[in-house]
């Protein structure tokens, strides 16, 4: 078995930008620079076989390369359940396009349909049962935040396992985009 997702990385010169927002929530686990990525589709534990077929059908995704921008700031769950604190990502319909040829790669090759509403971020802290002000103060201060425009024009099929300090990933396959 093996923990897959496919994502876009964030380039280095965008991910220093967020960087000095990563404080201010205390015991906040916050995301290495080399761990910024917009989730594409999170696929989870699957067989080598199944992850193969994934690997073929992501392969047949043809589409555009296109710029996107970070923009905003936001979190997952609610009071003592927040669970991270992310950077947004602009609207961008080429991307929600790109979304959705993963989402069907994703069915090509055998999986379930992903049931949670596509929301496109950078995931810069996980965080535990962490303190409700300390969070709001964190998104009022970051509320503005926007980045320089940056070229999208691969994505990748990465893996993920645990470590002490966090997930860990490794790009298995990249994939590029019609320039």
């Amino acid at each position: 078995m093996i923990r897959l997702f496919t994502a876009i990385a964030i380039p280095p010169q965008i991910g220093q930008g967020l960087l000095p927002r990563q404080g201010g929530i205390e015991g906040a686990r916050w995301r290495p620079l080399e761990a910024f990525h917009i989730t594409l589709r999170f696929v989870g534990d699957v067989a080598e076989d199944l992850a193969a077929d994934l690997d073929e059908a992501l392969a047949e995704i043809t589409a555009p390369a296109f710029d996107l921008e970070l923009a905003s700031a936001g979190h997952f769950g609610e009071g003592a359940d927040i669970h991270a604190v992310w950077a947004g990502v602009d609207e961008s319909a080429p991307l929600r396009q790109l979304q959705k040829s993963h989402e069907r790669a994703a069915r090509t090759a055998g999986l379930k349909p992903e049931s949670r509403l596509y929301t496109p971020h950078v995931t810069l802290a996980y965080l535990k049962r962490p303190s409700v002000p300390e969070v709001g103060a964190w998104l009022q201060a970051s509320n503005l935040l926007r980045s320089p425009s940056f070229r999208v024009d691969r994505f990748g099929l990465y893996s993920s396992w645990q470590t002490r300090e966090g997930s860990a990933y490794r790009l298995e396959r990249e994939y590029l985009l019609d320039v």
